[in-house]
């Protein structure tokens, strides 16, 4: 089976990458949701993962690498497993493969790294500028946060997609720091929901 894998962060993120050749996989499976999610915890890619298991799967196509992840040692242990499971890995926007007519490409482990670490400092990147333009932004007197004044019940923090992915990794057992970054979150924020939770 030839399996075309999509991931997008939002709903509003769409374009014809996304739908132009679906007629020609067996199967087209697509996730919306940010790509700071390991694989393993996103629903379609989980579809995907019963599939592999199941030895129904040949070849796995994705857009670029950045849609298996965000994070470089993320996308490296999903490609390693992919691997293992004799996946043919084809990356549409390079052209590049893992497994070309069943041969492991020598090349392939090298590329997969360096492409991954650029995504990954790319993302750094983006989180760079964003920070200095929101220290701009507040230097010209804007404020962050919630408008004063406003009024928000523990029930609905803890019900925003946010407060449900850290308290997932609450549970999960991780630490304040990997939870922070894992959904760019600040460390009160994830105090203020353990709080909660143990409340």
């Amino acid at each position: 089976m030839r399996v075309k894998y999509n991931r997008t962060s939002t709903i509003q993120q769409s374009g014809n990458r996304f739908t132009a050749d679906t007629d020609i996989y067996d199967l087209t499976l697509h996730d919306r949701i940010s790509g700071k999610i390991s694989c393993a915890d996103r629903p379609k890619f989980k579809e995907l993962v019963t599939l592999i298991e199941a030895g129904k799967v040949d070849e796995l196509v994705v857009e670029e690498f950045s849609r298996l992840g965000r994070c470089t040692s993320d996308v490296i242990s999903t490609l390693a497993w992919l691997d293992e499971k004799g996946i043919n890995v084809v990356i549409r926007n390079n052209g590049l493969q893992s497994r070309p007519n069943g041969i492991k490409n020598p090349i392939w482990s090298m590329i997969s790294s360096v492409m991954a670490s650029i995504y990954t400092l790319e993302l750094e990147n983006i989180k760079e500028r964003t920070a200095v333009g929101r220290m701009i932004y507040v230097q010209n007197g804007g404020k962050l946060g919630r408008p004063s004044g406003s009024i928000e019940n523990d029930k609905s923090f803890l019900e925003k997609p946010k407060s449900i992915q850290i308290m997932k990794g609450i549970r999960k057992g991780l630490t304040i720091r990997e939870i922070s970054k894992l959904n760019s979150v600040s460390s009160s924020t994830i105090i203020k929901v353990k709080s909660l939770m143990e409340a």
